[in-house]
């Protein structure tokens, strides 16, 4: 279960690279950046069909285009987690964030140390990425998880408590009262479960009066 969920967290922060982490390029020649562009669209369609030979070929051709390229680097490590070749795929991000330090190449990496049971590694990872950005609930919720397999219990519920407020819901709010329970602090699980029944209380109060009727005053 464990796997997929960090496989999972992979595909998501590569999607959030896209659209966070676009990487600046000097002019080229209009040749060699359509070349580049004709590339990259052979990526994609490869990656949307699932013809991963494909899009690996594409990301490495730019790369023998552009031997900088963090971006090509940081979805071609991708590419290879999700096939599971994992020692690839840490290669790959170790070079992507070599050039470019970036929170989602360092996740990624975590991620990928902390699948292959390189802990201390995977720690490492996480705090950098944690040190460029924390406002994620999710870089909190990786951290707590390696925290949990050191067996560094006042970290796993500081990682999850942060990760609660960043994004209050129901899987945080689950993550956490399991935390509190698993490790002494029953009193504090007992005030979340209650603080959460009292809000949807009020959900509930709101949406009954939201639906009910007005009346017509003639």
């Amino acid at each position: 279960m464990l796997t997929l969920f960090f496989i999972a967290m992979v595909g998501l922060f590569a999607i959030y690279a896209t659209k966070q982490s676009v990487r600046m390029m000097e002019p080229m020649p209009a040749r060699v950046g359509n070349r580049l562009q004709k590339l990259w669209d052979d990526f994609h369609l490869g990656v949307s069909e699932k013809k991963y030979l494909r899009a690996e070929k594409a990301l490495l051709t730019i790369l023998r285009v552009d031997k900088k390229n963090a971006t090509a680097y940081n979805r071609l490590g991708i590419l290879y987690a999700k096939q599971r070749a994992y020692a690839d795929a840490i290669e790959c991000f170790e070079i992507a964030q070599s050039i470019e330090p970036s929170p989602s190449s360092l996740h990624n990496l975590g991620l990928i140390y902390y699948e292959t049971g390189q802990y201390p590694k995977a720690l490492n990872a996480f705090e950098r990425a944690l040190a460029l950005e924390d406002g994620l609930a999710a870089r909190h919720i990786a951290f707590a998880k390696v925290h949990e397999k050191l067996n560094n219990k006042k970290k796993i519920v500081e990682s999850l408590e942060r990760a609660f407020h960043l994004e209050p819901n129901i899987q945080t709010f689950n993550l956490l009262v399991e935390a509190y329970d698993q490790h002494g602090h029953e009193e504090k699980a007992k005030e979340l479960r209650e603080r959460i029944e009292k809000l949807k209380h009020q959900q509930q109060q709101t949406t009954a009066k939201v639906q009910q009727p007005r009346k017509v005053v003639m």
